[in-house]
């Protein structure tokens, strides 16, 4: 197949002509908190579309023509030359616009299309969450359950699962002690090698577990270890059978480099200055990142938290619920998830990722059922400004995280 000259492939539902395109979401049967087997919905019992009527309804309005319009009009402006990768927005699972730009692969000049696979890096995070919330719902396993239920041995007593989904343990960030205590800097660690590590040489805590708030990869790669073991299956097999095969989310995979080979869709890595990203042996952990996945799956994704039947609604209300409230502000964070929770009871759900040169970006406006997705694989650090995006669609600057994670 030859490929296209320009780097730029785009795609705007906002004609007439579109009216009938469906997005396919979340309908799930709620588990038994009695069982103690898993059931992972079957894929008939999730698959649903959004209605033409609604469809209809979304995108013939003068709103949303004003703000595809300024949607336009600010991609070109400032994604039209550095941007490498898929921005998509959407309103109650009607997708307003999606664009894709530049490569998957700078030496092969494949470009970056619907089905290109990004590393989500710390978005990966609220599916790990999500699991252990899951298994939750299934009776497998309690979050005031403490790490040595299931990690015996593990040094650090007191802290519970709730204190790692909200990142309240207190414990070391991995990325940093294993620098100096991973002897083989040429060779991948696993979830194990890092729990190991900590068993014996025990670096210090942070702080006592559910003092405050503090940001840290260790929570997930343990939360990763909780729900393999409680699963029995590997973390990828288990998001695979509970998550990405109900819903369709055909494109999306956990890949583990330790494992296997990339996947064929699976977009490389590059710097700013488009040089590939080699690996580091963090990158055999996973829970904390490693997941891959489209602007349109991920979608799929945001409509299956609201269908209300994957998860119940107090599974969700526990999920959204700020945890660390001990200094004023909008910002805080939930079960997995950031959050931006105004006065008035507005609430936005997201999270971002950084890892290497891959960049992600997915806010939920929980308001107006407004998504915002940004995947990168060149780093760009300008993809967590959105606030020239959130002014396109809701007509105030708001509040918004410019950090990585």
């Amino acid at each position: 197949m030859k490929l296209k000259p320009a780097a730029t492939i785009w795609r705007i539902l906002g004609s007439a002509t579109l009216l009938l395109w469906a997005v396919s979401l979340c309908q799930c049967t709620h588990p038994s908190s009695a069982s103690s087997r898993l059931h992972s919905p079957s894929l008939t019992q999730t698959m649903v579309s959004v209605s033409p009527v609604l469809t209809r309804e979304v995108l013939s309005s003068v709103r949303t023509r004003e703000e595809i319009s300024g949607l336009n009009a600010y991609f070109d402006t400032r994604f039209s030359r550095y941007f490498n990768g898929a921005i998509l927005v959407a309103r109650k699972g009607v997708i307003l616009f999606e664009k894709y730009r530049g490569f998957a692969n700078l030496k092969t000049r494949e470009p970056i299309g619907p089905h290109t696979a990004f590393q989500l890096a710390s978005t990966s995070k609220p599916f790990t969450a999500m699991a252990i919330l899951w298994l939750m719902q299934q009776g497998r396993l309690s979050l005031s359950d403490s790490v040595q239920q299931y990690i015996p041995g593990f040094p650090y007593p007191g802290i519970r699962l709730k204190d790692l989904l909200s990142h309240r343990s207190g414990l070391p960030n991995y990325l940093y002690f294993c620098d100096s205590l991973w002897t083989g800097p040429s060779t991948l660690m696993t979830n194990q090698d890092v729990i190991n590590l900590m068993i014996r040489h025990h670096p210090p805590a942070e702080f006592p577990p559910n003092r405050h708030f503090q940001y840290c990869n260790t929570n997930y790669l343990i939360l990763a270890l909780v729900a393999e073991k409680v699963s029995g299956m590997p973390l990828g097999r288990l998001l695979d059978s509970i998550f990405f095969r109900p819903l369709g989310m055909n494109d999306t995979h956990l890949f583990n480099p330790s494992s296997g080979n990339p996947g064929p869709n699976q977009s490389v890595s590059y710097d700013y200055r488009g040089r590939p990203e080699g690996l580091v042996p963090a990158d055999g952990v996973i829970g904390d990142k490693n997941i891959y996945s489209t602007v349109d799956d991920l979608l799929k994704w945001d409509q299956a938290l609201y269908g209300g039947k994957l998860f119940s609604r107090q599974t969700l209300d526990q999920a959204f619920t700020p945890y660390s409230n001990e200094h004023p502000g909008i910002r805080n964070y939930g079960l997995g998830w950031r959050l931006l929770v105004y006065k008035d009871g507005d609430k936005v759900v997201y999270h971002n990722g950084w890892w290497h040169g891959d960049n992600s970006v997915f806010y939920r406006f929980i308001g107006d059922s407004t998504t915002l997705i940004m995947l990168c694989n060149k780093y760009d650090r300008g993809i967590y400004q959105v606030q020239p995006i959130w002014k396109i669609l809701h007509e105030s600057p708001g509040v918004a995280d410019n950090g990585e994670e």
